[in-house]
């Protein structure tokens, strides 16, 4: 499956929910957000179908996110529906982490075969300063319950304000070196502004190869992160959405005035 550019998509990211139970400040602002109406957000019914469509074009690996996708009721059993495709070569998933330690042996036994997790500080106080009351030792947790279940490898996404010499970001970093953990950097990121860079240490950022759609939690596919389009299923059915999203799929990014990262996925 080619988009206009020549460039071979087979990476689905699906955002199950908009909810999250962090509040990251460079995620959202402090005084909240509208969530996405609870009859707008796709049944695991509809995210299976339109898995199905996805491989039957070309769609080979699937990452769910959120917001936080731990938060979505019964996310065990999507993973399950999910990994029963045939044609789903990598199912992964990012996650914060906070409640791995609950979920990674189901997960694992369900078909997850692996899991990036969020860790931007090793610092307590600035962990919670940072997510607005966040207990890092949660995330800890979650990192061994996710080791201990064999969700490898795990990755720890960490995000940097300028480059990974920052303090926080080398400290993260001895973490995943003595863990045995693998660590990528994100250099912060705005939407409206078009500000993003490649992620280092992994695939995102760099357009000329991009190879990934995105499903919002209501249903539309979405080309480019940075960028305002969105096809929804209710309103091109689900041929018309995923084929209009690969066919206006930007040569590069730009900016998204519209859109947030809780609703699409970063």
């Amino acid at each position: 499956m080619l988009d206009p550019f020549k460039r071979h998509i087979n990476y689905l990211r699906i955002s199950v929910t908009d909810r999250c139970n962090l509040r990251c400040r460079y995620c959202m602002p402090e005084e909240g957000i509208d969530m996405m109406a609870h009859d707008d957000i796709l049944s695991f019914e509809e995210i299976e179908t339109l898995v199905k469509l996805g491989v039957e074009k070309g769609i080979t690996k699937i990452r769910l996110t959120g917001g936080e996708p731990l938060v979505r009721k019964g996310i065990v059993d999507l993973v399950r529906l999910i990994a029963s495709i045939p044609g789903v070569e990598d199912l992964a998933m990012t996650t914060n982490g906070i409640l791995l330690d609950q979920f990674a042996e189901a997960l694992k036994q369900n078909g997850l075969h692996r899991v990036n997790i969020s860790l931007d500080t090793m610092d307590p106080e600035k962990f919670s300063y940072i997510t607005r009351g966040g207990d890092i030792n949660k995330v800890f947790y979650g990192i061994e319950a996710a080791k201990r279940a064999g969700l490898n490898p795990v990755k720890i996404n960490c995000v940097v304000r300028n480059s990974a010499d920052e303090p926080d970001a080398l400290e993260v970093k001895k973490f995943c070196d003595e863990n045995d953990l693998s660590i990528r950097y994100i250099h912060q990121m705005n939407l409206e502004d078009g500000s993003f860079s490649k992620v280092e240490g992994g695939e995102g950022g760099k357009c000329e190869t991009c190879n990934r759609l995105r499903l919002t939690a209501d249903g539309s596919f979405k080309p480019c992160l940075f960028n305002e389009a969105g096809f929804n299923i209710k309103e091109h059915g689900h041929d018309g959405a995923f084929d209009k999203a690969i066919s206006n799929k930007p040569k590069e990014g730009t900016r998204n005035k519209s859109g947030r990262f809780n609703q699409i996925g970063g």
